[in-house]
Parts: structure tokens; C-alpha cells; sequence
């Protein structure tokens, strides 16, 4: 007989952890013991669900890395005893949290499954029980006794995507997520559909490593006609400044000026690493396509391919938390390391 699935729910605060008091409107927190109260239908899925909640579950406006090391840490301490874990989280920065938890959890053989909703738990409309439901669901599903999932994924209204492709596109349809350079690896209709060919292979023979050294002395400087060259050095002289992630316009281009070149190159011989990202909803860097961008490939900047900017900088926090010698770090951080950005075949 096969066994049944035990799924840990962490709630860290949003509006799916929300329930209305219809006496004055307002919005407070749902009691997480009480779920089954509240979702009957969870009686009909076919695993046992555990929950837990942050001491003092937050805005995910507030969200940062010292968030990202309690999460990381409930989900390392009790990995052994779970088979999946859905972790209920503000979709404002959902996608920065599971593209960071992406990276810091190595070797990872189980699913880690990040959801949220539009609006809260109890409302009539809600888009909270399809997703909880389905996230579930995706977290317990199995084959041969294995986990079908076993990478950091982002659920959100029918689509099941790679956590560190995703980005928030809209503030109020319920379809609030997207990932533009990778497709779906799951869809929830009639059935629950994956497409396995793009799935993770899970490292089975391989310990898990949490990696929590991160280092958030970074900053994303967005290039903008008429940008000066004062704001950019004011940026870019920082005290503690460690990384850098450039949006540029198009494929990677940017400014030619002379200042705006001297100041990264400066930046650069300081040892501060600047990744190249586009501004774009879709697509990606390819440096040297365009004059515009042949100068910052010359001088040493990174390109961040298809990557996207949230995934970027977690990625780059990871990284320079793992102090990688200066001369290897433009490889690491080129190379797809939890499938972030697209390889040539």
C-alpha cells in the first residue's frame, strides 16, 4: 500500500492568510488550525497536511532576507518528516522569496511550492481555495513512490511555474504571474497536467545543503533617459556596495557616454560585480548585438541572459554570500544553476 503524503503548509502572511470580519470590513489573519473549517475540500485529497505559521506572519512588502533564513530553516528542519512543502506567501515580492529559495536550497529532492492569492481566504469571489487546493495537490503528487516535483515552483490561478522564471505582471487579475522565458511545468483543468520533460530531475543521491549566507549589499540600478551621472555615481559609490543589477534597455544596451563607462569600469576594479538584465518583459541580454552594449562586454560586465531581474538578484545575493573567487564569479553567475536561465542546446 502506497503511503500517503504528508504536506507542511507554512503561512508567512498575505492576503490569503486573510479572513473578513463582515461586521467592519476590515481584513485579519486566518487561523491556520482552522483550515479544514474553512476549506472542507481539503478532506479530499489524498495526503495528511500539517501547518505552521511565522511568529508574526508579515506584509510580503516587508519581506527580507533574514525572512528568507526562518523559512528556509522550517522547511530544513523538518524535511525528513514532510514529503512536500506549500508555502503561503504575499504575491507583491513572491516571486524575489521563491526565486532566493531556489538557490539557497541545493540538492533539493522534494517540492517546495509557493502560492498566494488576490484576494483573502473568505471572500466569496476568492481566488485563495483553488490555489491553496491545487498547490497541494502538486506538492503530493507522486510516481513510483518519488516526487513528481522536486524544484521550487510558484502556483497561481491554473499555471505551475519554475519559481525563478516567474514575475508579478498584474495588481488585480487573478492571473497576477507569469514567466516569460519558460514555459508552464504544470497546468490545473479538468486535470492536473505536468510537463515532465521540463521538470527538474531530482537529486535523490545527493544531501540536501541549505545555503543562508546571503549578502544583500546590492542595489538595481534601472538606466532611463536623461539618467545623470550623479545619481549613477551616488550609486555606484556606495559604501559596502558588493553587486549590481543593471536593467538596460532592449538585448543589454545602455548609454555610451563616457562617464557612464568610466563609473562602472571604476565600480568594476573595485571588485563589484554588475549583471546585465533587460528591462524587458521578455527576452534576454545578448551582449555585443548592438554597438550600445559591445562596451560593457569589453569591460567585464555579466550577462544575465534571459534571467529575470528578481531571479537576478537573489542569485546574485546567493552568490556573494558563497564568496566565489572574483575571476570565477562571471562563469558562476552565466551558468544555469537551478534551470534560472536558458542554455544553448
Amino acid at each position: 500500500m502506497a503511503k500517503i503524503p504528508r504536506i507542511l503548509l507554512i503561512y508567512t502572511g498575505g492576503t490569503i492568510g486573510m479572513v473578513k470580519d463582515f461586521k467592519t470590513g476590515a481584513l485579519r489573519n486566518f487561523n491556520f488550525d482552522k483550515l479544514l473549517k474553512h476549506i472542507p475540500e481539503l478532506h479530499q485529497l489524498n495526503c495528511t497536511i500539517d501547518s505552521v505559521s511565522l511568529e508574526n506572519p508579515i506584509d510580503s512588502s516587508n519581506m527580507n532576507i533574514g525572512n528568507w533564513v526562518i523559512i528556509s530553516e522550517i522547511i530544513e528542519d523538518n524535511y525528513k518528516k514532510f514529503d512536500g512543502f506549500v508555502v503561503l506567501h504575499g504575491s507583491d515580492t513572491m516571486s524575489y522569496t521563491a526565486s532566493a529559495m531556489s538557490f539557497m536550497f541545493e540538492n533539493l529532492s522534494k517540492p517546495i511550492i509557493f502560492t498566494g492569492s488576490q484576494l483573502p481566504i473568505g471572500d466569496l469571489r476568492t481566488d485563495a481555495k483553488e490555489n491553496l487546493i491545487t498547490s497541494i495537490e502538486i506538492a503530493s503528487a507522486q510516481e513510483n513512490g518519488n516526487p513528481v516535483i522536486s524544484e521550487v515552483c510558484l502556483y497561481f490561478e491554473y499555471k505551475l511555474y519554475r519559481a525563478n522564471r516567474t514575475t508579478k505582471v498584474n495588481a488585480e487579475h487573478f492571473e497576477a504571474f507569469t514567466s516569460p522565458n519558460f514555459p508552464p511545468i504544470g497546468e490545473s483543468g479538468v486535470h492536473l497536467k505536468f510537463n515532465k520533460q521540463l521538470i527538474h530531475k531530482s537529486t535523490l543521491n545527493k544531501q540536501l545543503k541549505v545555503r543562508k549566507e546571503l549578502n544583500n549589499n546590492v542595489v538595481i540600478l534601472k538606466i532611463f533617459p536623461g539618467i545623470t551621472k550623479t545619481v549613477v555615481k551616488s550609486i555606484l559609490c556606495s559604501k559596502g556596495l558588493k553587486g549590481v543589477i543593471l536593467e538596460t534597455y532592449g538585448s543589454g544596451n545602455a548609454p555610451t557616454e563616457n562617464w557612464f563607462i568610466y563609473l562602472l569600469e571604476e565600480a568594476l576594479k573595485k571588485g563589484i560585480q554588475i549583471v546585465n538584465v533587460t528591462q524587458c518583459i521578455g527576452g534576454g541580454v545578448i551582449m555585443g548585438h548592438y554597438e550600445t552594449s559591445i562596451t560593457l562586454e569589453k569591460i567585464g560586465v555579466i550577462s544575465g541572459n534571459d534571467i529575470t531581474t528578481e531571479s537576478a538578484l537573489a542569485k546574485l545575493m546567493y552568490l556573494l554570500g558563497e564568496n566565489i573567487e572574483k575571476n570565477k564569479f562571471k562563469t558562476f553567475f552565466e551558468t544555469s544553476l537551478r534551470g534560472e536561465i536558458s542554455v544553448a542546446e
